[in-house]
C-alpha cells in the first residue's frame, strides 16, 4: 500500500462542496462521478499521498477498519485505472 498513484494531466477534478466530485477525462470527454468517499480519496491522492496514507485518511474520517478501507480504495483505484483516470505506479 506504499504505492503512490499518478494522476494524469488529462484528468480534471471538480469538488462539489466535499459531498461529491466529478472527474473529466479530456481525452475521451467522459465524466465520472465520485461519491463523498471517492472525493476524499481523490483529494488525498492529489496531495501526493501513498495508498497507505489514503487508508489512514479514510479511517480517520469514517468509522471503517483499515482492512475495509484498503479494500475499498484498491477497488476504486483499479476501476479508475481501467478507465485511464489514474496510473498505478
Amino acid at each position: 500500500m506504499n504505492t503512490i498513484p499518478v494522476l494524469p494531466d488529462h484528468v480534471i477534478f471538480t469538488d462539489f462542496k466535499g459531498a461529491e466530485g466529478v472527474l473529466l477525462d479530456l481525452n475521451t470527454h467522459q465524466y465520472f462521478k465520485l461519491n463523498e468517499t471517492g472525493t476524499l480519496v481523490w483529494r488525498t491522492l492529489e496531495t501526493g499521498c501513498s495508498l497507505a496514507e489514503v487508508v489512514a485518511a479514510l479511517t480517520h474520517e469514517y468509522q471503517v477498519t483499515e482492512e475495509d478501507a484498503a479494500t475499498s480504495i484498491q477497488t476504486l483505484c483499479e476501476k479508475l485505472a481501467s478507465h485511464g483516470l489514474l496510473e498505478m505506479a
